[in-house]
């Protein structure tokens, strides 16, 4: 399984996807080899600690154990592999661009970079920089990076699938395919239509087609996604498989937990704070209730590329006052935020799936999700409006602040309703898309 999110390198979710389908796969005793790619310099986050409840040999070769940060047995089937790539998660290539140099990555010398043995490989070759020189902090250069070191570890592990997520791990599937002989899966959790709109980048575009026609089978987290895979990428509809996410930890359920002193009703908008999120319509929303309820207050919890901006329009609309900016939250600090609010809102222009409605669920509060979202294609018990409808989302966020009963049936039924949501149930069929690409691959190899 080929990643660039895994607890507890987790900035969004992908990540948690990641791990609740690994997890569960090693439940049914599958077993999983995770090659992650480590932030190189940069800071381990501390809310997730990795568990090795058995010992794990590190390879004796020196190449392999050169490209490799560490080894570590997370679960009884599932070995967790990190090498020293960086693949910055939900940047376009000028971000990780502008990140790289501001970080001190720009600065990063002597890479150990383990270069494809033939053409065959699928991987152009990619040479270390001299000792004393700057690293260009290129996205795609490190997604080819992440790509040759994949192919060296692979070439002396024994498996039958490659499971590739997301557009930066397509070239390591091609390439580990192409070299081992083994089919490929990819896992579609956004396209570069749900980031960027129409304005695409072409070469993830590119990239993102390219892994998609090389796969045996494409998984995509929602119908929404298939659409756009198959009018988008031209990928044939009977190839494409539909496999929703779940959530790892229902919670407690839709129980009474002892009330936090304050006058004010909470709403709040968790996740990254990016076009694709729709921070701006919350925020438009937000001025709307406001001018009829007093008493509230909203929580923007998230940070990305138009956090500066959504500051500003707050207080150009004159609402800074009643608008709180947390930033990033992780951990403890999640499920706190949850307890708070009142009401969870997740305004998407496009969201493939969005895992945090089920989050926000699991811990009894009702939700209010745009339209366009995967989720909805699994949630009833949802209030749903378009995202652009700011007038409608502000009628439905008065009514589930006003009305005690609809606030309860929102929660009581979502929270019920979640239950079913499994991931016991996603990964048994990812199993069966597994078997289903090795026998078709099997035949089309006589």
């Amino acid at each position: 399984m080929l990643g660039w999110e895994f607890p507890p390198f987790i900035s969004g979710g992908l990540g948690t996807a990641c791990y609740g389908l690994t997890r569960a796969l090693n439940e049914i005793g599958t077993k999983v080899l995770f090659i992650l790619p480590r932030p190189v310099g940069g800071r381990r986050p501390q809310h997730v600690t990795l568990l090795a409840p058995r010992a794990e040999a590190v390879p004796s070769d020196a190449a392999t154990r050169s490209a490799t940060e560490s080894i570590v047995a997370v679960w009884e089937h599932v070995t967790l592999r990190t090498v020293d790539a960086k693949l910055s998660p939900y940047a376009t290539p000028e971000q990780y661009r502008k990140s790289a140099t501001a970080t001190g990555v720009a600065a990063i010398t002597d890479y150990d970079v383990i270069a494809p043995e033939s053409e065959a490989d699928g991987v152009a070759p990619i040479a270390a920089p001299p000792t004393g020189s700057i690293y260009s902090g290129d996205l795609f250069t490190e997604a080819e990076r992440y790509a040759s070191l994949c192919v060296a570890i692979a070439r002396k592990e024994a498996f039958d699938v490659v499971h590739a997520h997301d557009w930066m791990t397509f070239p390591a599937g091609i390439a580990v395919s192409n070299v081992t002989g083994k089919p490929l899966i990819v896992h579609v959790h956004a396209t570069e239509f749900d980031r960027s709109g129409e304005h695409v980048n072409q070469r993830i575009y590119d990239v993102e087609r390219q892994g998609m026609h090389a796969a045996a089978r494409v998984i995509a987290v929602s119908h929404l996604t298939k659409n756009i895979i198959t009018a988008r990428y031209g990928v044939p509809a009977d190839k494409v498989e539909v496999v929703y996410n779940a959530i790892s930890d229902n919670g407690p359920g839709a129980v009474d937990m002892p009330p936090i002193r304050r006058d004010e009703k909470i709403v709040l908008f968790l996740g990254r704070v990016t076009m694709q999120k729709g921070p701006e319509y919350f925020i438009a929303a937000a001025r709307k209730v406001l001018s009829v309820m007093e008493n509230v207050r909203f929580v923007m919890a998230g940070t990305g590329d138009m956090i500066h901006r959504t500051i500003e329009l707050a207080a150009e609309m004159g609402i800074g006052h009643k608008v709180l900016f947390t930033g990033f939250l992780r951990g403890d600090d999640v499920a706190r935020v949850f307890k708070m609010a009142n009401l969870y809102v997740m305004p998407s222009v496009s969201e493939p799936f969005g895992i945090a409605p089920l989050e926000a669920l699991s811990h009894g509060v009702p939700v209010i999700i745009s339209k366009q979202s995967g989720v909805a294609e699994v949630l009833t018990h949802a209030l749903k409006v378009d995202f652009w409808d700011i007038d409608e989302m502000a009628n439905k966020i008065i009514s589930v602040l006003r009305h005690p009963p609809l606030h309860a049936a929102l929660r009581d039924h979502g929270s019920f309703e979640i239950r079913k949501l499994k991931w016991r149930d996603s990964a048994e069929r990812c199993v069966q898309l597994y078997e289903e690409a090795r026998a078709r691959h099997a035949t089309t190899r006589r």
